[in-house]
């Protein structure tokens, strides 16, 4: 039996074969995150395969470096019976005020994914930038986009995704809207709150990592520029801009699974 397994030993560490536990990963997304999910990649083709360029990348870093990371998408929340909205009160309304080991509406809460998954990933779509102003009454159970309820949201998710230190999460900064579709007030209520959430809002050394899309996408300023996006009148990002940041995010993740992430 021990000759066996000297064997058997051998046969691993020979083929390169590492021995640590699978890492994986999974990223809740719209139609934004689709689009960067799926990068170049034909949206037939990757309805036949269900792969984009994003686990494209995963399996080419996996046989490079003879790891085992795993990368899933779901559409979060769905359509029904939540309804499709993924904005900071729907988040804290299935992860914080509806906690617990049950779904709820059907949407797994943080309990059922950490108990699944070793890096969690959530992003919001371009809707949230649609900030209306504060009314100096902040409502931390309204679903009203404006800044000082998203900081209410936030801060609320925070202290939740702290409960779950042996997981790591990726949040995006918030998606941006092209100019066209945009008023100049709400997209300056979505730099402050941009701005917030990296300079306060994040802590260095827990385990929260911020993906700065909003930069990506704006390169600097207040809108999706016309050159990342679909259209001036489409406020999704286009497939050119799609297939760069899907390279980026897939080296974002696994710098964060490997640590070299603060």
């Amino acid at each position: 039996m021990k000759h066996w397994f000297l064997i058997l030993f051998f046969i691993m560490t020979s083929c390169g074969y590492k021995n640590e536990r699978i890492k994986k990963v999974i990223f809740l997304h719209h139609s934004t995150g689709e689009a960067i999910w799926r990068g170049k990649t034909n949206r037939y083709i990757h309805k036949l395969t269900g792969k984009g360029d994003v686990q494209k990348y995963f399996t080419s870093y996996n046989k490079k470096n003879k790891t085992n990371y795993e990368i899933s998408a779901i559409n979060f929340p769905k359509s029904f019976p939540y309804g499709w909205n993924n904005y900071p009160f729907d988040f804290y309304n299935i992860w914080v005020k509806n906690a617990g080991k049950e779904p709820y509406k059907e949407e797994p809460t943080l309990e059922i994914l950490t108990s699944e998954n070793d890096v969690i990933i959530f992003k919001h779509c371009f809707p949230v930038s649609r900030i209306r102003p504060d009314t100096g009454s902040p409502d931390i159970n309204s679903e009203i986009k404006s800044i000082e309820n998203y900081k209410l949201q936030y801060t609320a998710l925070k202290s939740k995704m702290h409960e779950f230190s042996d997981t790591k999460f990726i949040v995006w900064t918030p998606a941006a809207n092209t100019k066209l579709n945009s008023k100049e007030d709400e997209a300056q209520r979505t730099k402050e709150f941009y701005n917030w959430m990296i300079n306060e809002w994040d802590e260095k050394g827990d385990n929260i990592f911020i993906w700065d899309f909003y930069n990506y996408e704006t390169e600097g300023g207040l809108y999706l520029t016309d050159s990342n996006a679909d259209s001036p009148r489409n406020s999704h990002p286009n497939i050119e801009f799609s297939s760069r940041m899907a390279v980026l995010f897939s080296e974002f993740i696994i710098d964060v699974i490997n640590g070299k992430v603060e």
